[in-house]
């Protein structure tokens, strides 16, 4: 296998006659490429083996790519609210399972379960939500919102 490499003068044309040195590039360019996929659509920050139901007003829903993001203000037990931030799909993944971006408006009253980080910060990925309807979704989509 012969690559050809075409770069600026002085050095016009590279070949690179080794097959073995062509496979090694190849594979070290699809694998950093999977490596860039596979960070991004990571939940490592996560704790998948748990769940945690936070309950509170949401004040802000982006509907933004490449995750949307719903955010609320959870009451604690001394009365003090928290900023809590919950990752969701995509729109485009969302929109698909009947979500819309005026799914969730500010001040809707939300019951939302979370994969918690891992750090004990006041975030999660979405599990499912009650809607202020009585209408639970989850991200898959096996009850879409009305």
């Amino acid at each position: 296998m012969v690559v050809r490499m075409k770069v600026e003068e002085p050095f016009k044309t590279m070949q690179i006659r080794s097959p073995f040195l062509a496979g090694a590039l190849a594979a070290l360019a699809l694998g950093l490429g999977a490596q860039a996929a596979l960070a991004h659509h990571s939940f490592a920050m996560f704790d998948m083996t748990q769940e945690k139901t936070i309950t509170g007003t949401v004040t802000d829903f982006q509907w933004t790519n490449p995750h949307s993001w719903i955010w609320v203000k959870v009451p604690t037990a001394s009365g003090v609210a928290e900023k809590w931030g919950v990752e969701g799909m995509s729109p485009n993944f969302l929109e698909r399972r009947g979500w819309k971006k005026d799914t969730l408006k500010v001040g809707d009253k939300v019951s939302i379960v979370i994969h918690p980080v891992k750090d004990g910060q006041h975030g999660g990925s979405f599990v499912k939500m009650t809607l202020p309807t009585g209408q639970v979704v989850d991200m898959m989509g096996s009850s879409p919102p009305k």
